[in-house]
């Protein structure tokens, strides 16, 4: 990002205008249909604005997606379920929120934009570990086998919580909105259920 001339501080608002435009858009139209002036018109900025604070539209898209998107918290309720469902919860707000539809694109395509790989591998690393901390703290609490598949429980996880996002048609996503806590219970209780049924 270019750093502002002294004697014009920059506006946080026109910042979040053309963050917020920059990520719609990439969701709507991936890599190959962003481009400054697109975001431009959708923040209601000039494009002299954009090339005042990035060099090029990669750098915005990334700084974009850096102020959007939260990496995943390890949370420790003193509970298996309670941590899991903690997690299922943040993941379908990654999933399903406003950014949702840029994360999905970035999932795809972001081994062939400049600078993005890494945005994508820090929120799916932070996913990781938090995951893996969350059930082995659950493996020395006694709350399942010490022999529990533990990438087959987080792959389980991970992967309910996107199918369940991308493949809601979309008249029912304010369904899927509504039920976000039970759905994450649900699942978290299947999976919990099947790991003790597993041998």
């Amino acid at each position: 990002m270019r750093t502002t001339a002294a004697g014009r501080p920059r506006d946080p608002e026109v910042d979040r205008r053309i963050a917020d435009a920059a990520v719609a858009l990439f969701g709507r139209t991936g890599w190959a249909g962003f481009s400054v002036e697109g975001v431009a018109r959708a923040a209601g900025v000039g494009k002299a604005s954009i090339y005042l604070r990035w060099e090029s539209k990669e750098q915005l898209l990334g700084d974009a997606l850096a102020r959007r998107l939260v990496d995943v918290a390890d949370f420790d309720s003193g509970t298996l379920r309670g941590d899991l469902v903690r997690l299922t919860r943040q993941l379908l707000d990654i999933y399903r929120g406003e950014s949702g539809r840029a994360v999905l694109r970035l999932i795809v395509e972001s081994p062939d934009i400049p600078g993005l790989e890494a945005r994508w591998e820090s929120l799916r690393e932070s996913q990781v570990l938090a995951a893996r901390a969350m059930v082995r703290r659950g493996i020395a609490r006694g709350e399942i086998p010490e022999d529990a598949p533990v990438t087959m429980v987080l792959d389980t996880l991970c992967g309910g919580v996107l199918m369940h996002v991308w493949s809601a048609p979309e008249h029912l996503r304010a369904r899927i909105a509504a039920d976000v806590e039970a759905y994450a219970e649900q699942l978290v209780d299947f999976l919990i259920g099947a790991v003790h049924g597993y041998r």
